[in-house]
């Protein structure tokens, strides 16, 4: 009688050569997934660095890391204006960009991106902050700043930052609509 061929020791172990076949490309998936972790981010176009989406600000400071030149400088201004300014605030990467936003109220209020020459810094309540950012949206509510490599950053004016936070419910009327906002 011929018994099927098994690798030395893998039938007293209960194993197939099928399963140690599939048990080593677990490993080397589990090792190209690693090498992908520990790599250094991929810059998209526009020098915006691509990374994974998340919550928490862990994914936050990668993407800041990530930031090319002097526009890492920016990112890590508005992320500790952000923080000192707004108590609880919540971050996550989503879309390759850092968002910034308060649990209770309603969601996210701000969030940056790389451009080539400039960092765009999203305002999604921005028509409610005086003086208004000076970039326009097609969305009602936001407005947009861009921030060139010779910008300075006052930190005066970037206090509003805080106050692109407003809560929602300040906003709308009570069928949840939104209120013309002057």
């Amino acid at each position: 009688m011929v018994l099927p061929y098994t690798p030395c020791g893998a039938s007293e172990r209960g194993i197939s050569d099928r399963s140690e076949r599939n048990g080593r490309q677990d490993v080397r998936e589990i090792a190209k997934v690693a090498r992908k972790a520990t790599a250094k981010p991929v810059l998209l176009s526009g020098g915006n660095p691509q990374i994974a989406k998340g919550d928490g600000d862990a994914p936050v400071q990668a993407y800041i890391a990530a930031m090319p030149g002097w526009k890492r400088d920016v990112g890590r201004q508005l992320d500790t204006l952000i923080v000192r300014t707004v108590p609880g605030v919540r971050k996550a990467v989503k879309w390759n960009s850092p968002f910034y936003g308060v649990e209770d109220q309603g969601g996210w209020f701000l969030a940056f991106h790389c451009f080539t020459k400039y960092v765009k810094v999203t305002f999604f309540r921005g028509r409610s902050l005086r003086p208004l950012p000076p970039g326009e949206s097609k969305s009602q509510d936001t407005r947009y700043l861009d921030i060139y490599e010779d910008d300075q950053l006052d930190e005066a004016q970037t206090r509003r930052l805080g106050e692109a936070r407003q809560p929602i419910a300040r906003r709308t009327n009570v069928s949840g609509g939104r209120r013309q906002l002057s």
